[in-house]
């Protein structure tokens, strides 16, 4: 969805702008940002348009299926995303310095807002930073690998202290500085 600045405050100063759409944003999200999305069913965008003392506001309801690869082991999570997102849109910089610092302000110096950007974006910022398998969450052996594996922070202390031992040739570099303490 694409509209012009100039034609929604010429048409919808009085009566607000209602849509109803499904964007398919597949393709624009996965060349986007293919290392955080590996699927994404259609995106349903229900909503209004307004216009406020010459500014644009859209408060829009957004729902859709996204697929992403888990923060421990890579594996594929289905993620459903249901939320509200408002946003509003000038057509210059000092028009910003009306909303409070919490209000996401974008400035549309090109006279066209591009709504199915500004829902992908959105869409990006409901991914968690962490976020697990179903089976991962029920206690699945941690991944691991030829002289590599992952372990949770409460067992850290224990694999360092496992580790500790040193390597048969760099043994003799610690009596280079016998002044200080084995760290």
């Amino acid at each position: 969805m694409k509209w012009s600045l100039t034609e929604l405050r010429k048409n919808h100063r009085n009566d607000p702008l209602q849509f109803e759409e499904t964007l398919d944003l597949k393709a624009d999200l996965m060349d986007r940002y293919g290392e955080e999305v590996l699927d994404l069913s259609p995106v349903k965008v229900q909503g209004m348009v307004s216009v406020v003392n010459g500014d644009v506001a859209v408060d829009a309801r957004v729902k859709a299926d996204l697929t992403v690869p888990s923060s421990r082991s890579l594996t594929p999570v289905d993620l459903p995303v249901d939320f509200r997102m408002t946003e509003y849109y000038v057509s210059d910089a000092a028009a910003t310095q009306r909303f409070e610092k919490t209000d996401v302000v974008m400035v549309v110096p090109d006279d066209l807002i591009d709504f199915d950007k500004a829902v992908g974006d959105n869409i990006i910022l409901q991914i968690p930073m962490h976020i697990l398998s179903d089976a991962e969450q029920q206690g699945a052996a941690m991944p691991e690998g030829q002289d590599w594996q992952v372990v949770r922070e409460a067992d850290l202390d224990k694999v360092e202290a496992e580790n500790q031992s040193v390597d048969p040739r760099l043994a003799k570099l610690k009596d280079f500085f016998p002044d200080q303490d084995d760290k």
